[in-house]
């Protein structure tokens, strides 16, 4: 059945997800000439933006995942920690496209020193993790937990260094990592989102356990950092700061053989491995100007991601294009195809990836209504969920801002889930769900506010997916203006 499913998964994704950019190639400068005034005085600064520019859009999951880190240390945290939040997360937290219905139990390793232990507990009860394993580019390594390798018997996972020789101890999973640094996400899932239910998540995440194989016969007590009140993010800055972020993580993180041509790339705009990255006044202004068209394109082409629909006559979709989910499940060895250009606009408005799409979990997401209009904070939506949504675990539909992709600024909650308590069911069973500034009368249960001097999107995620939400026996309806 499992291996049904993750075919009917492929055949979704592929069928599902966005043409080839190859349909929508242009030239970078042509496309984004009205967007700044910069002029380069000779060929010299041309080649800079021009790399600029480039650098943005392939360094964006390696950026992503560098803000996380950067955001760890001014709470006073590290790599070899655990990062958790203790209760459903609020608009503190304004990393890229997160889940408000789950504990987030997420570890950030670093193998500098040699292999990490990731230790992962059984399933216990109705309490167990969904989340995948990811290296420094986001790409996941494997997944965990009972859609993962250890399909809910939990284990000890073993994050190998680049390159690592050694032979593995009898009793870990091996789960070799191209860079020195990554994370796993993990979700505790809630069942009922009772207050009882959040402590059980909480208490089953913390569980898992984070140390050296040096120290395995007696493991350091896991640092545990809760975020629940501290500010935390990882929205892309589009300044800069970008190109600081990315020096960073070249200076740590060993070169890939499929990226060996941006070596030279990088060092035309004074990013070089061993080398302090300088930039005097007017190299800022070209870097500045190159990555503010490389915002423009990125963002003129994540709308093109939403077509075709996953539903044919909707604008519900996964945000990734086919090449970006073939590349990732195969570590980038698909031959022919490494997606750049589409990798980038999937990281600059979410992170983190499963290695198997659609076993644990899967994600559809819209920015327009049914009238292809895109939504707007200040007016009233709804969406149709048919009875008997095909789940194993839970639902969720939840509201981010349109320009930062995080949760929406100061809202008293972002979502409404199957597990939100107090949710109220149509007679048939079905659900209808409520966006904008005022809930209807009555509907308050079912409503997540918006702010009406922003635009917003929509992500709608399954935690457990079946058979028939593979083959749409069932299908969401489109999102409706309610005027």
């Amino acid at each position: 059945m499992k291996k049904q499913i993750l075919s009917l998964v492929l055949v979704s994704c592929l069928a599902a997800c966005t043409q080839s950019t190859k349909k929508n190639e242009t030239a970078i400068v042509a496309d984004t000439s009205q967007t700044t005034t910069f002029k380069p005085v000779d060929f010299e600064e041309q080649l800079i933006y021009n790399r600029a520019v480039e650098a943005v859009i392939w360094g964006m999951p390696a950026v992503n995942s560098e803000l996380m880190h950067e955001s760890l240390l001014k709470v006073k945290g590290d790599y070899n920690q655990i990062i958790y939040w203790s209760g459903l997360i609020n608009s503190k937290n304004q990393t890229l496209t997160p889940n408000p219905d789950v504990i987030y139990i997420n570890p950030l390793y670093d193998t500098r020193e040699g292999p990490v232990v990731l230790e992962i507990p059984a399933v216990d009860g109705v309490s167990s993790l969904t989340g995948s394993l990811d290296d420094g580019w986001q790409t996941a390594i494997e997944d965990i937990g009972p859609a993962g390798v250890d399909k809910g018997k939990g284990g000890k996972y073993l994050i190998l260094p680049p390159n690592y020789k050694d032979a593995v101890p009898f009793g870990y999973i091996p789960m070799p990592s191209s860079t020195y640094t990554g994370f796993a996400i993990l979700r505790s899932n809630l069942t009922d989102g009772s207050s009882n239910d959040i402590k059980r998540a909480i208490e089953y995440g913390k569980k898992v356990k984070i140390y050296p194989l040096s120290q395995a016969d007696n493991p350091p007590p896991t640092t545990f950092v809760d975020l629940i009140d501290a500010s935390f993010g990882n929205t892309i800055p589009y300044n800069l700061h970008f190109f600081e972020v990315l020096n960073q993580f070249i200076q740590r993180e060993p070169w890939l053989q499929r990226d060996l041509v941006m070596i030279d790339q990088l060092k035309t705009i004074g990013i070089e491995k061993g080398k302090t990255f300088q930039a005097d006044a007017r190299r800022q202004e070209i870097l500045n100007a190159a990555i503010k068209d490389a915002h423009s394109w990125i963002d003129k082409r994540y709308e093109k991601i939403f077509t075709p629909p996953f539903y044919e006559g909707t604008n519900w979709a996964l945000p990734a294009s086919q090449d970006v989910v073939k590349a990732i499940m195969s570590n980038y060895l698909a031959p022919n195809i490494y997606p750049v250009d589409e990798r980038a606009i999937s990281y600059s408005m979410a992170y983190f990836s499963a290695k198997k799409l659609g076993t644990g979990q899967f994600y559809l997401m819209t920015v327009k209504d049914k009238n292809d209009q895109s939504f707007e904070g200040s007016k009233l939506y709804k969406v149709h969920l048919p009875a008997k949504v095909p789940v194993k675990l839970y639902w969720s539909i939840t509201a981010y801002d349109r320009e930062t992709h995080a949760l929406i600024l100061d809202m008293k909650y972002s979502s409404r889930a199957s597990t939100t308590p107090g949710l109220k069911k149509n007679p048939d069973g079905s659900v209808d769900i409520y966006f904008g500034v005022k809930a209807p009368e009555g509907k308050e249960s079912n409503w997540v506010p918006t702010d009406p001097k922003r635009k917003f999107e929509l992500l709608a995620r399954f935690y457990g997916p079946e058979k028939g939400f593979f083959d749409k026996t069932w299908k969401m309806d489109d999102v409706e203006e309610v005027k």
